[in-house]
């Protein structure tokens, strides 16, 4: 059975950090690249950040550069999402998901993870 599970989001002041947290399980880990997602309230998802199998193979948006780190551990099957000095924009679901080789090329979906609420507010 796949499993995604993140964990770490929650209430955070303006300038705060926090650091999410999925693991994966079902699935051949070290084989996938690993993305985190968010979706603020009332707009669509949007990519955060991607990490690939390769070393040094990472990509952020660029709302992300300078603030976000993607990490992954493969013998811990985890991918991380370090985030700094957070705002309220930056409010939304993050999505941790996994997809393939195989995935990627044909723009299949991948798997999912349910999601962890991250909210920025004094």
């Amino acid at each position: 059975q796949v499993q995604l599970v993140e964990s770490g989001g929650g209430l955070v002041q303006p300038g705060g950090s926090l650091r999410l947290s999925c693991v994966a399980s079902g699935f051949t880990y070290d084989d996938y690249s690993m993305f985190w997602y968010r979706q603020p309230p009332g707009k669509g998802r949007e990519l955060v950040a991607q990490i690939g199998t390769a070393v040094g193979n990472i990509i952020y948006a660029d709302f992300a550069k300078g603030r976000f780190t993607i990490s992954r551990d493969n013998a811990k099957k985890t991918v991380y999402l370090e985030m700094n000095n957070l705002q309220p924009e930056d409010t939304a679901v993050y999505y941790c998901n996994a997809q393939s080789p195989a995935d990627y090329i044909s723009r299949r979906p991948g798997y999912w993870g349910q999601g962890t609420q991250v909210t920025v507010s004094s």
